[in-house]
């Protein structure tokens, strides 16, 4: 069974500010989908780059699902699919420096739901405290065609990663990883991008096998963030900017979806959701009206709104 992605009425909303930046230039093809494998070098989980230039591209859907059931969830999804690797333990952090221009274009081509779309980020996996200029971090571009997710991805130490995206300079490469390179730096230079938003979860991860190889299914918990103090490792405040009470459960497949996991979504009531962590993080700190996207809690005592929103490290 393919995805079926139903498409949501589009939400009323002030005009888009206009960005005036220079269009970058054309995304190159996007490569074959990789291999898993499994490496021991540090925390993250087992999707590792098997060459210097990691692509591929996936299906995916996302629901939410009350925290409170998530044990629940948990056990059913490990009696059928194999723990992340890198995983044990609760999991681990994934966090996130998203870049965007000073008209928040890549916020509003999600918001908008084009058919082609997409963001960069630099992401560490682990734990972010130990965050230094010699720790390993993926520069990534995550791009959207039509229903399909594709994202291409170079690991490269934090400073390194900071010279081509905040520095904007061509860094050394090696030859095969040339056409990215050159599409980062064209889009931080021709579209004047800069850190926005950060975002931090403690991820759970399942992986598929056998006949579900390919499968992969993530409970994040704990969604946080800050727009502001984006080094990766700084010693800065975070918020809650997905109500704790909420977590967000996301399916990612190369062709289908197993039917057994459809039905224990129906059974466990997961909530499809078009949510964006990223998105999530700008309208939770005010830079942009909060979408009919925008996650909730039902305790308005609890809201993101509050005017004391309570922070974790």
């Amino acid at each position: 069974m393919r995805l079926r992605f139903a498409r949501p009425a589009r939400p009323a909303r002030p005009a888009r500010p206009p960005d005036r930046a220079a269009e970058a230039a054309a995304a190159p093809a996007a490569g074959r989908p990789a291999s898993p494998r499994r490496d021991g070098d540090q925390a993250g989980h087992a999707l590792r780059a098997p060459s210097k230039l990691h692509a591929f591209n996936r299906y995916e859907i996302k629901y939410l699902v009350d925290t409170a059931r998530v044990p629940a969830l948990r056990e059913q999804l490990a009696a059928r699919l194999a723990p992340d690797s890198h995983g044990a333990d609760g999991g681990y952090g994934v966090w996130s420096v998203y870049y965007d221009t000073a008209g928040l274009r890549f916020y509003w081509e999600k918001i908008e739901g084009l058919r082609f779309r997409r963001k960069l980020r630099i992401r560490h996996y682990g734990d972010r405290s130990t965050v230094d200029d010699d720790s390993t971090v993926y520069v990534e571009i995550k791009q959207r065609v039509n229903r399909v997710t594709q994202k291409r991805r170079i690991a490269l130490p934090y400073r390194t990663a900071r010279r081509l995206c905040d520095e904007r300079v061509l860094i050394e490469h090696d030859p095969a990883q040339r056409g990215f390179v050159s599409e980062v730096l064209g889009l931080v230079s021709g579209l004047d991008l800069r850190p926005v938003a950060m975002t931090g979860y403690q991820r759970e991860a399942f992986v598929g096998q056998d006949a579900d190889l390919g499968l992969r299914v993530t409970l994040d918990h704990r969604v946080r963030g800050r727009d502001r103090d984006f080094h990766l490792g700084a010693d800065a405040e975070n918020r809650l900017i997905v109500p704790a009470s909420r977590s967000i459960v996301e399916v990612k497949a190369n062709e289908r979806v197993p039917y057994w996991l459809t039905d224990l979504a129906a059974r466990a009531e997961l909530q499809v959701v078009r949510v964006s962590k990223y998105c999530q993080s700008v309208e939770a700190f005010g830079r942009a009206p909060r979408s009919i996207f925008h996650v909730h809690d039902h305790d308005p005592a609890a809201d993101l709104t509050a005017a004391a929103p309570g922070s974790e490290a």
